[in-house]
């Protein structure tokens, strides 16, 4: 599973000016990697191995829970 999501909106730290950067999710057995940052650039990534493909599920459905309340839309 592979869902990208993208948020443009006011800014986290200050309330203030535009911001347009993009969160991505990827699901492969019990790995879950996800790459964000500012739109146009490569971002970040960070991979993260759980015990079972039953956790890897729940913890990127919970990480996808938190980014779509926080604004970011899939795309």
């Amino acid at each position: 599973m592979k869902k990208y999501f993208e948020y443009i909106g006011e800014t986290d730290r200050t309330k203030t000016g535009e911001t347009a950067k993009f969160w991505e999710i990827t699901l492969e057995g019990k790995t879950v990697s996800v790459r964000f940052g500012k739109l146009g650039t490569n971002g970040q990534s960070s991979v993260k191995e759980l015990d079972s493909t039953d956790a890897a599920k729940a913890y990127a459905d919970k990480k996808i829970a938190e980014k779509t309340k926080d604004g970011y839309l899939e795309k």
